[in-house]
């Protein structure tokens, strides 16, 4: 079964009397578009622009542990909102505190009865020994659910309660049943032993701690946001139902590029999937979500050179012919791209996919090309994992509601502030490698994953492609021109550990 079409169309009455449909301490940041003015003269000593959305992962899931990490090996301390329980008792605020805990299920009420939310049994954070996790879901309502599972359309602040519940629901709805009936996986996290070569480069590179996903639903729309700055209303993955069965007409950053003059390519990883050599355009294309706008039938007929498997990435960096601006697609046919497991058959391993962003970010510093590009890497939305920063205010791209959500759920009976798109999803990881990148940087302004387009508007002079990328700091704050730290890159960067567990039959 593919990741990218899992159960889009689950309903049910919860605990708490509603009904949802759907696939299965905030502090006071920088509103959404400010930071430094953009400083066009200086950002263009960068030539190239690469970037990389691997999937489903949230912040503190991975980077909570981060602070801790800083002090174990001796990085200078510095705000940081991770997990509480990693920061010190005194010095730079925030300070540390208790591990979070949200309800879980009532034991009295076990599977195949879907979750009853129990306040009295509260699951706690905690360190998960398996590199492998089943899925729990990001999509629409689950996003919604894990706002506050009492109130969905966001009449109130944000409690962040419902993580936990919607794994367990989807977890005990999907067939055969996950192991994990309970949702305990939504409250694990990672450090810095897991993912040691991710604590290296947010460490010595940039980072942010308030760098979110664009909406608060599943892959594929946050995927249209990250190339379009728009899903044009789309909640849900195309062809989920009638309302979604058309590809999308907003103009991507590519169609942007080529109009302005400007390099740019596409580079997919075939391996696993049905394209086979030597590689047709037509069949790379369906590796990316540009396939999903009218602009990827275009690209075929017209550009079809701009789209290439990975290999030629590494034939680019070496080279000297990397495109202005590159977007790497995650390697999901490969098993690279970092999703939790929707097979127990298949479990997707983390470090596996660690050590794969790696080779490519490597093999980046080690070319002629390094000495003027950039590699951001994030995560295309949060995949149901806890986070304990509510979603944050956005520009809604376009004035369009969403137009396809399914019968019963509650924003097509109620309406409220996140029954439209009017806020970002949850936080995700962020580095930003560059010789320019700013040594040990933590930026604290709120962005969505848009910010990477409004970085490449700002470097080549293009203009916004909706309301929401126009909203969004420039990301000139990660870097220093004038005094680059890392010409020559680090020499004693880690090899990713991948000798981790890895299972799926228990937890942690």
């Amino acid at each position: 079964m593919s990741r990218f079409m899992k159960c889009t169309a689950l309903c049910w009455f919860s605990s708490m009397s509603f009904f949802l449909c759907g696939c299965g301490a905030i502090g006071n940041p920088t509103p959404v578009g400010s930071g430094p003015p953009p400083n066009a003269a200086d950002v263009k000593v960068l030539n190239h622009i690469i970037f990389l959305a691997q999937e489903n992962r949230s912040f503190d899931h991975y980077f909570g542990a981060l602070r801790g990490y800083w002090a174990q090996k001796g990085y200078p301390d510095q705000s940081f909102d991770g997990l509480p329980q990693f920061n010190p008792t005194s010095g730079i605020a925030p300070l540390s505190g208790p591990a979070p805990a949200i309800p879980g299920c009532d034991p009295s009420s076990p599977p195949p009865a879907d979750c009853v939310v129990d306040a009295n049994n509260l699951v706690t954070s905690y360190h998960l020994v398996t590199q492998c996790i089943e899925n729990p879901s990001p999509s629409w309502d689950e996003s919604h659910a894990d706002w506050d599972y009492t109130d969905l359309m966001g009449q109130n602040p944000a409690k962040l309660n419902g993580f936990v519940y919607t794994a367990a629901h989807d977890a005990r709805t999907i067939q055969p049943p996950y192991n994990d009936t309970n949702g305990i996986r939504a409250m694990g996290y990672y450090d810095g032993d897991d993912l040691n070569y991710y604590y290296f480069m947010a460490s010595n590179f940039a980072t942010s701690d308030r760098w979110f996903n664009p909406a608060m639903t599943r892959t594929q729309p946050n995927r249209q946001y990250l190339i379009a700055a728009t899903s044009q209303g789309y909640a849900y993955p195309p062809n989920t139902d009638a309302q979604d069965s058309a590809l999308l007409t907003a103009p991507t950053i590519f169609q942007a590029l080529q109009t302005a003059g400007i390099t740019w390519k596409i580079y997919v990883d075939p391996q696993g999937s049905s394209c086979s050599q030597p590689y047709q355009a037509s069949c790379l294309v369906n590796l990316s979500t540009v396939s999903e706008f009218q602009f990827g039938q275009t690209l075929v007929s017209t550009y079809p050179q701009n789209i290439a498997p990975i290999s030629q990435y590494f034939t680019d960096v070496q080279n000297g012919t990397l495109p202005q601006v590159a977007q790497i697609e995650q390697a999901s046919d490969a098993g690279y791209d970092e999703h939790p497991s929707d097979l127990d058959s298949t479990p997707t391993n983390i470090q596996v996919g660690a050590n794969y962003v790696a080779s490519l970010i490597n093999g980046l510093m080690a070319s002629p090309s390094w000495k003027d590009s950039v590699f951001i890497l994030t995560y295309d939305e949060f995949g149901g994992l806890y986070d304990h920063v509510s979603p944050q205010p956005a520009v809604s791209p376009d004035g369009i509601k969403p137009v396809d959500l399914l019968p019963g759920d509650p924003c097509t009976t109620t309406t409220g502030p996140t029954c439209d798109f009017v806020y970002t999803g949850y936080r995700v990881p962020l580095i930003v490698v560059s010789p320019y990148t700013k040594k040990n940087y933590v930026s604290h302004s709120v962005a969505d994953t848009t910010a990477i387009l409004k970085f490449i508007e700002t470097r080549f002079n293009v203009p916004a492609l909706t309301k929401r990328d126009a909203a969004q700091i420039d990301m000139t704050e990660f870097f220093d021109f004038s005094n680059p730290a890392w010409i020559t890159p680090p020499s004693n960067i880690p090899n990713q550990n991948t000798n981790g567990a890895c299972y799926l039959n228990k937890l942690p």
